[in-house]
């Protein structure tokens, strides 16, 4: 039985360091549009989502229409925004194990949205099910799978993208990139 999963990494966004309520930007929404309607056109069963604001509002209009999980939300890099964003993801993305104080590592980030995913996909065989993340945490769980996904990727990922895997069962099948038609 296969059972497809859709990793929507947002739309593009307002900058503010409030991760949570952090909300579209005037393209983002008109992109989120664009998702929304493809998704549909999938014929997607379950939409669940990152808490985070700018996620769900990618994939819904209404958050109660979306499972909110706290395991799908951004990796924290640190505690505080760092100075150098840049220079952090160099750190981060060049030693698997690396954390800064109070934040999380790749290998930290990406078992924790791993399990997410496993579980989801053992609640939902043979559904077609939409996952409104995060760009880093959505190339860790893609990496996961499939070694072609890295930092390299990440870098190059716009805002917003959709990757549908395919699996049977739960063994990884494909990942293959739905391109928004704007």
């Amino acid at each position: 039985m296969l059972t497809m999963m859709y990793l929507v990494r947002h739309a593009h966004t307002i900058y503010t360091p409030d991760e949570r309520n952090r909300t579209l930007s005037e393209q983002g929404y008109a992109d989120a549009k664009i998702v929304r309607k493809l998704l549909a056109a999938e014929q997607v069963d379950t939409y669940i989502s990152s808490p985070y604001r700018r996620a769900w509002e990618t994939i819904v209009t209404d958050p109660s229409a979306a499972a909110l999980d706290e395991r799908l939300r951004e990796r924290q890099i640190a505690p505080a925004p760092v100075k150098d964003f840049q220079g952090a993801m160099d750190r981060l993305w060049s030693d698997e194990e690396y954390q800064f104080p109070g934040g999380e590592s790749n290998m930290t980030a990406r078992r924790r949205v791993v399990d997410a995913l496993e579980d989801i996909l053992a609640a939902h065989p043979g559904k077609r099910i939409a996952i409104g993340t995060h760009g880093n945490l959505m190339v860790l769980a893609l990496g996961h799978y499939d070694d072609r996904f890295d930092y390299a990727f990440w870098k190059q990922l716009p805002m917003p993208a959709i990757w549908k895997l395919t699996f049977d069962g739960r063994r990884y099948i494909q990942a293959e990139s739905l391109r928004l038609k704007k």
